[in-house]
């Protein structure tokens, strides 16, 4: 896998576990200069720290009470996450659908990336 996959896999997991908040979370940038875009070591710290906070009985997984108070978007798309359907999500199953994810929309937008 690309580099370039696991970049965007984790900002999109972040993306995903956050939804709109690490847009909002960003400081806002001088008027006349861009707003810096995440990097991905943030996006995954981002990422971990509100899937602690979401985690309320702190055992490392999410169920989908869990995933419905503290990470909407988790709880969206939970069954998709949960592909072995034991009633929780790990961060990592998180991450791994993400890239996924990732992976599938950098195929549909460029099909010769899979070569």
């Amino acid at each position: 896998m690309t580099k370039r996959v696991l970049l965007t896999g984790a900002i999109l997991a972040a993306a995903l576990a956050t939804g709109q908040a690490a847009a909002q979370q960003q400081p806002q940038a001088q008027p006349g200069q861009p707003q810096k875009p995440m990097t991905a070591q943030e996006a995954k710290a981002m990422f971990a720290e509100k899937f602690k906070a979401a985690d309320a009985d702190n055992d490392g997984k999410l169920t989908r009470q869990e995933a419905e108070a503290g990470m909407p978007e988790v709880a969206k798309n939970f069954d998709k996450i949960d592909r072995k359907k034991t009633g929780y999500v790990t961060q990592k199953q998180v991450g791994s659908y993400a890239v996924a994810k990732a992976k599938q929309r950098k195929t549909a937008q460029d099909p010769s990336s899979l070569n």
